[in-house]
């Protein structure tokens, strides 16, 4: 019998580290199972490597007949990948170091004021990467649930930082939106490596829940976001933000639907009732938010649109009944010149929303746009890997860090200048 549960685990312990390594996204409609067994595996592969030696060494009787052999055989090849995917994470910083320089010019680093440059992170830190879901609250006071809308899901957090030193002052905002395909999530779920370290390094908070479907179909998600985001124009000062340095961000749905309202903003038809407040954001920053889904750009033939899966729950149809919605829904769509900063965080190995489909939607937008639009398709990493404390999560979380700090320089630079 042990003999057999090594085959096994030994077959289902080099698959996941396989599916680490390489981007399985054939057959597509297997994408949310490998992407499953690929995101923890290829954010914490030394654990994989402890864990499956704990259970080699449980199992060992059963090395003494082929078929133990066999299943030895595949966690050896195991632990060799393992070790691979831990070199590939250790890329993720210096390219997301490039990727900066390639979209902000090679000082951008110069253009950040020396108080936020000189407390800027150089790496990881050990404590939290030994606790995948310890967000440290230290320096963040929290305000939750406050009312921006009527619907029951209209509600947010505020987080503010707590030092003496950022005290009566008027603060950049990060305005989180949270993922889970438009019909799951929470506020409090997503977005905390993020907030952790930002807030305390003087910026407020904001994370917000919106109306999910299918019980909401598009694009209620939407004027919620902007919703909240008018909520924030007019009550944020309150809390030491400032209404006119708004960063937007989320992951999957949430970094579509920051794009989204990044790329329109003050249009009415997504904002009934409130069409008089501007709805401006000062930069985005999309996490591998699916941006085409009547598949212009082409990249994944039909399998681009996720039309079964948006018309059975987030549209209230199909594509051929309502191609205008599902245009309305790509922000791939709403390019333009007048876009605010834009940084667009994709995961190599995503197998849900494809690294093709997020490269050609920054190549248009970095075409047309007067602002600057850094991409960075991150090494290695999977969909969501930003969700938990890891050695890539760290790493974008720097990343926004001083995308945001650039982007503020120049927007206050901008004041003054009267441009």
């Amino acid at each position: 019998m042990s003999s057999w549960l090594l085959l096994i685990l030994g077959g289902a312990s080099a698959f996941a580290t396989v599916s680490a390594l390489f981007r399985l996204h054939r057959p597509a409609t297997n994408g949310f199972a490998v992407m499953l067994v690929s995101w923890w595996t290829g954010e914490y592969p030394i654990f994989h490597i402890l864990t499956q030696i704990i259970v080699v060494a449980l199992l060992a009787d059963g090395a003494d007949r082929p078929i133990g052999y066999i299943g030895l055989g595949l966690f050896v090849v195991s632990w060799i990948g393992l070790v691979v995917v831990r070199i590939i994470q250790g890329r993720a910083r210096p390219s997301g170091h490039a990727a900066l320089v390639a979209g902000l010019g090679d000082d951008y680093l110069d253009e950040i004021p020396d108080r936020r440059r000189d407390g800027l992170r150089t790496r990881p830190e050990l404590g939290l990467l030994l606790l995948p879901f310890r967000f440290p609250r230290d320096g963040i006071e929290i305000t939750r649930d406050l009312r921006y809308g009527e619907a029951k899901r209209n509600a947010l957090d505020v987080y503010r930082p707590t030092a003496a030193g950022w005290s009566g002052e008027s603060l950049p905002v990060v305005l989180q939106v949270h993922g889970g395909g438009w019909m799951i999530g929470n506020k409090a779920q997503q977005g905390q490596p993020l907030l952790s370290r930002l807030v305390p390094t003087g910026f407020v908070g904001v994370s917000v829940n919106y109306r999910l479907a299918p019980r909401s179909v598009f694009p209620a998600q939407l004027i919620d976001v902007k919703r909240a985001i008018a909520w924030v124009k007019g009550h944020i000062a309150e809390y030491g933000g400032d209404p006119d340095r708004i960063v937007i961000t989320g992951g999957s749905a949430g970094g579509h639907l920051s794009s989204l309202a990044a790329l329109t903003p003050n249009a009415p038809e997504y904002q009934p009732a409130f069409e008089h407040i501007d709805t401006n954001v000062m930069a985005c920053i999309d996490f591998y938010g699916p941006s085409d889904f009547t598949d212009r750009i082409g990249v994944r033939g039909r399998l681009s649109s996720y039309e079964v899966f948006l018309s059975r729950v987030v549209m209230p149809g199909k594509l051929a009944d309502h191609p205008e919605l599902y245009a309305a829904m790509s922000p791939v769509e709403h390019v333009n010149a007048d876009a605010p900063p834009f940084l667009v965080i994709q995961g190599e190995l995503d197998v849900l929303v494809w690294r093709e489909e997020s490269k050609a939607f920054a190549d248009e937008l970095y075409a047309v746009s007067n602002q600057p639009v850094v991409y960075w398709e991150v090494p290695g990493a999977q969909h969501a890997f930003d969700i938990f404390n890891s050695r890539r999560s760290a790493a974008a979380v720097d990343v926004c860090e001083r995308f945001a700090a650039v982007v503020e320089a120049r927007w206050s630079r901008s004041q003054v200048d009267g441009s």
